[in-house]
């Protein structure tokens, strides 16, 4: 991977898990904010964000365990309740005491469900494309790739999950350099273990492994209920839809919230500046 990819001037460091080493970004000083994303993408979702906040704020974006520049390991208990567990132990290294926490696509549920087991350290939420709770849709082009076998070869052997994001995730063609930071971490069949397992970790029933976990965390979030929140979401993803915006105002009815019809899943990639203009002014006021 180069050293430096468009848009993308960090210097990850690391922390190690175990066997396992997690890379994030830790950039800028001052009161936190802590980025969480989801799946296919890596802390190059947030570079913007980052590059924008880190004047007057730490801001700190993990890639999960198997993601972005972290350790790729083929034999991992790649669960929920695992990626909430290794940001709950980094965070308590970087000795985070309180943060506004941003979160997308899985981001909701692992980044909810650190929160909701350390709400005094909640300073606000910033809510973009994702959930913390269960659904009972889920799309077919996702289905597929949960297929014994097809999937496994449609999303490791073919890239058929990360590839297609950089398409189907965005409402405004995705600039070639762009598209290729969101890839550069998911190159080969080892590279992308953790992206096929994040599409089998998706808890449709009871019987799944991580079905309590996300019950877990869905009963915490009356615990953050009176934190402020913003919600930014992209009208035109396929997966996380209008029904999971309003779920979100269900739950928060205090948050406030901006629905972006022409945006896609990665809104940030499609409305920057506009998600700027609400961020920057909210983590002031939560962190004023």
């Amino acid at each position: 991977m180069r050293a430096f990819l468009y848009q993308y001037p960090f210097i990850p460091k690391s922390f190690s898990l175990g066997p396992h080493t997690l890379s994030y970004v830790d950039e800028g000083s001052g009161p936190a904010v802590v980025m969480v994303h989801g799946n296919p993408s890596w802390s190059y979702l947030y570079r913007n964000l980052i590059t924008a906040l880190g004047d007057e704020y730490r801001v700190i974006a993990p890639d999960h365990m198997g993601c972005g520049l972290s350790d790729k390991p083929q034999h991992y208990a790649y669960r929920l309740k695992k990626h909430i567990d290794n940001l709950d132990r980094l965070l308590d290294h970087l000795q985070i005491e309180r943060c506004v926490l941003v979160v997308h696509d899985w981001g909701g549920a692992i980044g909810m469900g650190w929160a909701g087991m350390h709400p005094e350290r909640i300073a606000g939420l910033v809510v973009l494309n994702s959930a913390a709770f269960p659904s009972r849709r889920i799309p077919l082009r996702i289905n597929v790739c949960r297929l014994p076998l097809v999937g496994t070869l449609l999303v490791r052997g073919l890239n058929g999950f990360a590839g297609p994001a950089t398409f189907m995730a965005v409402g405004n063609a995705m600039d070639p350099r762009i598209k290729e930071g969101f890839l550069a971490p998911y190159t080969g069949w080892n590279s992308r273990v953790a992206i096929h397992r994040f599409i089998q970790d998706i808890p449709m029933h009871a019987g799944h492994p991580s079905w309590q976990t996300l019950q877990t965390v869905t009963a915490s979030l009356g615990g953050l209920r009176e934190k402020p929140m913003l919600i930014l979401w992209g009208g035109r993803d396929f997966c996380f839809n209008r029904p999971f915006y309003e779920e979100w105002h269900r739950r928060f009815p205090g948050a406030k919230g901006c629905y972006f019809e022409q945006a896609g899943h990665y809104v940030l990639e499609d409305v920057l500046p506009e998600a700027l203009r609400r961020i920057t002014p909210f983590v002031n006021n939560c962190h004023g």
